[in-house]
């Protein structure tokens, strides 16, 4: 029951979304008119007609997500292979183009909304204390609502990927494949060892950035924190500087962007929207992936595709274990529950979930009086008509922002030694908090309560401030997906366990007591830095910035930073807990393969999305290798 201030926020929200609702349609009938660079007629991608589609195919790719419109891109290259990407969602909408407006499609007929099981160890201040997890329901993933922060993680993380008996996956040899991918158009590193040019998915910094990201930049010089290569994805991670993006001329480059709009038209490549998997059809006897069983539509009529070579499971760390369960690969104990026939009893299926809490609900107002003038990013000064018109003439502006994160970081915590190059926490400077757009868009990603909101956020409402947002990059935690259903439209149970492991909230603890020692530079306190004072009614009983009064912090927001991994294992054979091989096949079946965030053993020290494509890059040259046509000179 939502209390009586919990209803005057919702009120205030409602009386208060008018004016940019209204901005919004100008803005999408504005781009519909002016901006035919992110219409994109021509290149958009036209899926087959259900009527048209054929009985079997090569392969069969569930998932048009980052992974999946990779895969299909790469396997279509050889004209002997016929390909079908299924992708339950609808093609792209045109405001997702716009960095500044990702969050806005979270929680929408976009998101599959998934939310983890009510903890009272976490996620104390969201609904129901629920942390809500959003998953693109979209051709082209996750990808298509996320940050598009492109980092491709550590060095070492790959190397342990190895050491841990998956060969060929060490960072020496997956650095091509990051390369591959890549076009890079940051002119500094062009040329770099570390990165290459001419790949489907485009590198570059965030075109506009607001007053305060030169503000962040100044106080981290105070305290020698500047990352001296500007690359987190070259030598060294350490530091802080401007990020760069999945961008390709300020605006979002999406995997569907990249990877299916050049060559979705190629005769071998057919793409299925709209398209919902139920199962994936292995014979009982042989063992082998045989069909898929999907509604188109949402006709409830069942219908079947088969695939002569092999299944390709791209549906993410949520829905990828998922299905393998459905379909009869998982804990025979969770299968026989649901009298689901076990085809092979693969225990991790389902385990070794890691994700990359953050602790995201800490906010520092600044005295405007001293700059006279906002440097932060105030929703309503900036959802106008003239913003719009910046956008649509100049191709400028606001709506080229990514407000949560204009300065990104690595740092060490006393945790992690210093001398091996692995930080262990990353940092996102933002100039935007929960107050910046009245609790309309980040309060929905994140799902904070109303009355949470109306109790810590609602009195410095729309003040000029910021949030700085400290992320476990490798979390000892692991958490747990369970069936709660036969039925593919069910979503699992999700533990995420986050702080099971009492060293993970150390690190948060000490990455909090860094984040506020920012307001202490002479800088910050030039512009009278001050930390929201109304938090501590989450945590009365804890000394003002004490060790436990951070650790409370943490708990009332933790968040997901969108980064699940590691539910379909990769692994050597005699790891119980392994899924897939290191070449991803699944093991106790054959003609099945998983190639997406699942398979990771470990979870990667940065955002999740370029290495998730990096795995489809690497797959797909593995897959040409295992299903070679040397007469047409494809290997």
């Amino acid at each position: 029951m939502v209390s009586l201030d919990g209803m005057m926020t919702i009120m205030r929200m409602a009386l208060t979304a008018a004016p940019s609702l209204t901005i919004l349609v100008l803005l999408r009938e504005s781009i519909i008119q002016h901006r035919p660079d992110i219409l994109d007629v021509d290149n958009r991608v036209r899926p087959i007609d259900i009527d048209e589609m054929r009985s079997e195919y090569d392969f069969v790719i569930i998932g048009g997500g980052s992974a999946g419109c990779a895969l299909a891109s790469r396997l279509s290259e050889n004209p002997a292979f016929s390909v079908l990407l299924m992708e339950a969602g609808p093609d792209e909408p045109l405001l997702t183009d716009l960095p500044q407006l990702f969050p806005l499609f979270q929680r929408g007929p976009f998101d599959w909304a998934y939310t983890t099981e009510p903890s009272d160890e976490y996620c104390l201040g969201m609904i129901n204390q629920r942390c809500r997890w959003p998953r693109g329901r979209v051709l082209g993933g996750s990808s298509v609502l996320n940050a598009m922060m492109y980092i491709r993680g550590n060095r070492k993380d790959y190397d342990q990927w190895a050491s841990l008996g998956n060969p060929g996956w060490n960072y020496d040899n997956i650095l091509h494949y990051f390369k591959k991918m890549e076009d890079v158009r940051d002119p500094k590193l062009r040329g770099s060892p570390y990165h290459g040019v001419g790949g489907p998915i485009s590198v570059e910094h965030y075109r506009f950035r607001s007053p305060l990201a030169d503000v962040f930049m100044h106080a981290l010089g105070e305290m020698n924190m500047i990352n001296p290569y500007g690359d987190f994805n070259g030598k060294s991670q350490l530091g802080f500087t401007y990020p760069h993006g999945t961008l390709r001329n300020g605006l979002r480059c999406s995997a569907n962007k990249g990877y299916i709009r050049p060559v979705w038209h190629r005769s071998n490549l057919h793409v299925l929207m709209n398209a919902f998997v139920h199962k994936i059809n292995i014979n009982p006897e042989t063992k082998v992936a045989e069909s898929v069983t999907f509604e188109f539509d949402d006709d409830g009529k069942m219908r079947f595709v088969k695939a002569r070579k092999e299944v390709i499971l791209s549906a993410g760390a949520i829905a990828s274990p998922q299905m393998l369960m459905l379909s009869g690969i998982g804990p025979a104990e969770q299968l026989e529950e649901f009298d689901i026939d076990v085809i092979y009893d693969s225990q991790g299926v389902g385990s070794n979930l890691q994700d990359h809490v953050a602790a995201s609900g800490v906010s520092y107002t600044i005295d405007n009086k001293v700059t006279g003038h906002k440097l932060s990013q105030l929703i309503p000064q900036l959802m106008t008509t003239r913003n719009v018109q910046t956008f649509v003439d100049k191709k400028d502006g606001y709506f080229y922002a990514s407000p949560i994160c204009e300065i990104m970081g690595y740092m060490n915590t006393k945790y992690q030694d210093p001398k091996e190059d692995w930080p262990d926490i990353q940092m996102f400077l933002g100039s935007y908090g929960y107050t910046s757009d009245g609790g309309m868009i980040g309060r929905l990603g994140s799902g904070i309560s109303f009355e949470n909101f109306a109790d810590v956020f609602e009195p410095i409402l729309y003040e000029d401030s910021y949030m700085i947002m400290p992320l476990l990059m490798r979390p000892k935690s692991r958490g747990r997906l369970f069936l709660q259903s036969n039925k593919a439209r069910i979503h699992p149970k999700i533990f995420a366990n986050y702080f099971q492991h009492p060293e993970d909230l150390a690190r948060i603890v000490e990455a909090s007591k860094f984040m506020h020692s920012i307001s202490h530079t002479r800088i910050m306190k030039h512009l009278n830095a001050t930390l929201n004072l109304y938090s501590w009614r989450n945590c009365p009983d804890e000394e003002y910035l004490s060790d436990g009064f951070w650790a409370c912090m943490a708990r009332f927001y933790s968040q997901t930073i969108y980064h699940p991994v590691g539910t379909c294992k990769m692994g050597p054979r005699n790891d119980p807990y392994a899924v897939v091989d290191p070449r991803l096949r699944v093991y106790g079946v054959k003609g099945l393969r998983v190639v997406d965030a699942s398979i990771m053993p470990r979870i990667p020290s940065g955002n999740t999305n370029a290495p998730t494509m990096m795995i489809a890059e690497k797959a797909a040259d593995m897959i040409k290798e295992e299903h070679a046509h040397y007469g047409n000179g494809y290997y």
